[in-house]
């Protein structure tokens, strides 16, 4: 079935004939990726200046994206608007600078009429086109080819599969950027400290953990009363099973509890160790905090119980504190002893 065949009313299935076209050209773009791409990666991960896109309408938002990605990911970009520049914006180009043009006919009048400028500052031009034939292509020292079988678009006319591409493309060369330049972890967060949460996220868990009393806990074989009154004096939502080593045992949340008497579990003669989930996810104190939100990001939970390399529980990490809850972290700076 093809979009120009389908003359179906169901949204849905338009829906995912759109995503389908889309999805064939981004794949499309695999074998294309060849050896101006690693030229594009060598030139803009040695350049002294930054990468300055320019494209116009879609193309142009596309570029503003990729903008973002780019100093988002430690190298610096600025977008160009190409009418702008015609009018002395593009004073801000030297030949420092990579320029990034995206263009899918490459023959933008806005755009090409750059070019000659773009030649005489000096700068390498790399252009993201779907024709290497284009005025555009032609004139770069790089083309990295962006083109698609077809736009979504049932008049292939709107840019929608061609802006994808583009967009696809962009993301490639910023992630091949990140491992050029051996940019790390924490390097992107200095660069997000947004509410200061990049910085809060480089901080180590035992800065935002909770310990002591603090810790909602009963020994193995408590019972589940007592286990209730633990987990509401201390309203953290769970209590942590241990032995009388404090060697972690399990965990027993107020989620469990509600799970069991809606399915009418019978309580009677049994203990906290018939209800809590053994070997609950756990995380060392000297990890960072960032570390901890991956964690429970990929387990879809919001608390990590802290322990020892021997299993000792040395406390827990909610997500609420480390997003600041109590605002008590002391943010770790980097490069700080």
């Amino acid at each position: 079935m093809t979009f120009e065949n389908n003359t179906t009313d169901d949204p849905i299935e338009q829906a995912r004939e759109v995503l389908r076209i889309e999805a064939e050209s981004i794949t499309a773009l695999i074998d294309k990726v060849g050896e101006e791409f690693r030229r594009a990666v060598d030139v803009i991960s040695s350049c002294r200046g930054r990468v300055i896109v320019t494209g116009l309408g879609k193309s142009g938002l596309i570029g503003k994206k990729i903008v973002a990605t780019l100093t988002s990911t430690g190298t610096p970009a600025l977008f160009l608007h190409p009418v702008e520049g015609l009018h002395g914006d593009l004073g801000i180009v030297t030949r420092d600078d990579v320029v990034l043009a995206i263009s899918n006919s490459g023959e933008t009048q806005e755009l090409n009429v750059l070019i000659g400028s773009f030649q005489d500052i000096g700068v390498t031009l790399i252009a993201f086109t779907a024709s290497g034939s284009s005025t555009l292509a032609m004139a770069s020292n790089i083309w990295i080819n962006v083109g698609v079988p077809r736009e979504a678009c049932p008049f292939n006319l709107a840019p929608t599969s061609s802006s994808t591409a583009a967009l696809a493309m962009g993301d490639a060369l910023a992630v091949a950027l990140v491992r050029k330049k051996k940019f790390t972890q924490e390097d992107f967060y200095k660069f997000h400290p947004g509410g200061s949460l990049g910085l809060r996220l480089l901080a180590k868990v035992r800065e935002a953990m909770i310990t002591g009393e603090r810790v909602p806990r009963v020994l193995s074989g408590a019972s589940i009363a007592d286990a209730v009154r633990e987990m509401d004096e201390k309203n953290l939502g769970f209590v942590l099973v241990t032995d009388k080593n404090n060697r972690l045992l399990g965990i027993l949340t107020d989620g469990d509890l509600r799970r069991s008497i809606r399915q009418q579990v019978e309580f009677n003669g049994k203990g906290v160790d018939d209800f809590m989930t053994r070997a609950p996810r756990s995380i060392r104190a000297a990890a960072t905090l960032g570390e901890a939100i991956e964690i429970m990001q990929k387990h879809e939970i919001t608390t990590l119980v802290v322990l020892d390399s021997e299993g000792i529980l040395e406390g827990s990490v909610h997500l609420h504190d480390i997003l600041g809850r109590g605002g008590t972290i002391r943010m770790a700076i980097p490069g700080e002893k």
